[in-house]
């Protein structure tokens, strides 16, 4: 313990910073153990486990750069992969405030990093740990009555929120509904299994052997939570189709879906110049974000998420203006960084690529 608080008070020194100039501490630090950094949050892989066929849940110890996450927002989690870092956004499914930090990954079929992390992750692995956020979160006066509904790998933030509670020794009625493909695919459903106190159905779209037939609908909502009541808190994170479902049944339930939005700019703003003035490549806009511009011309910039989440494809305008596809935000201001993930250009725009 005092060579631990020994080593922490000598990396913050003045003095050490200014010996170690102009790179700093964490440039010669990294170098003995790749999370001993004060300004970048990171984590190192020491448990991995593949509950399911298509996924793999690894348990990650984070350095002190990381300042936590709240049940049920994500966490931008970096992995370099070819000689290239690559980042993606996931929900822990730990309680808030837990020592360690689990994640669990489904594959998706043409998913670069899930693929690469269900096939290759191991202990030892270093990732980068990034912009936690994200609204879809507990309130501070957790609800008398909660309904948890998920498919597929939208099971993590709930869980987050289910073992947060349960930490906290919570007495609310829970009622938890989760959707898979297959029995095989259910992750946690030990886990689920095993708590007192909480109402766990489970729905198998494809071989129809939960305890629920078919997808979401008033009769599984019955099944669940018999009398809802309206001081019933409804959580709900998968696909857009269950999300819709279930806002059919609650429209003010708190929901989150991991599945990229499909983004089109109105007709009237393309047809303007687009300049990557970095590779010299001009081209004339057709109306899609700049990235899947920039991608159809043979460039290949950084990006990660594809929906304004993870900041990672985040690029300089030099000029021009720009609409972003989720807010409907303009931006008509030169040298600014955007996200040309969800930004199409607004007439001629100029971009640092």
């Amino acid at each position: 313990m005092f060579t631990q608080t020994l080593t922490r008070r000598v990396r913050r020194s003045p003095l050490l910073e200014l010996l170690t100039g102009p790179h700093g501490v964490d440039r010669y630090t990294e170098l003995v153990d790749a999370t001993w950094t004060q300004a970048d949050a990171r984590a190192k892989v020491i448990a991995v486990r593949r509950q399911t066929p298509r996924s793999v849940t690894l348990t990650l110890e984070p350095n002190r750069a990381f300042t936590g996450f709240r049940a049920g927002q994500h966490i931008n989690l970096t992995v370099e992969i070819d000689g290239r870092r690559r980042t993606r956004p996931y929900s822990p499914a730990s309680a808030e405030g837990a020592p360690y930090i689990e994640l669990t990954i489904g594959r998706h079929d043409g998913g670069l990093v899930s693929t690469y992390l269900c096939d290759h992750a191991r202990p030892g692995m270093v990732v980068g740990l990034d912009s936690v956020g994200g609204a879809f979160t507990l309130p501070d006066t957790r609800p008398r009555r909660i309904l948890f509904v998920s498919g597929g790998s939208g099971i993590t933030p709930v869980m987050s929120m289910l073992r947060t509670m349960r930490n906290e020794g919570s007495d609310r009625e829970i009622a938890f509904i989760h959707y898979a493909r297959s029995a095989r695919e259910a992750c946690y459903a030990d886990e689920l299994a095993a708590m007192s106190g909480v109402r766990v159905l489970h729905g198998y779209t494809r071989d129809g052997q939960g305890d629920l037939t078919g997808h979401f609908d008033a009769g599984h909502l019955i099944a669940a939570m018999p009398d809802p009541g309206n001081d019933t808190a409804v959580f709900v994170c998968g696909p857009p189709e269950l999300v819709q479902a279930v806002r059919e049944h609650y429209p003010d339930a708190s929901s989150e879906s991991f599945v990229p939005p499909v983004l089109t700019a109105p007709a009237e703003t393309s047809g303007g110049r687009i300049a990557f003035t970095d590779s010299g490549v001009e081209l004339t806009d057709d109306g899609r974000p700049l990235l899947d511009q920039a991608e159809a011309a043979g460039l290949t910039p950084e990006s990660g998420c594809r929906m304004g989440i993870c900041h990672s494809c985040t690029r300089r305008k030099t000029s021009g203006v720009v609409k972003n596809l989720i807010t409907g935000a303009v931006s008509s201001a030169d040298a600014e960084d955007v996200q040309i993930c969800v930004s199409a250009p607004v007439g001629d725009v100029d971009l640092a690529l």
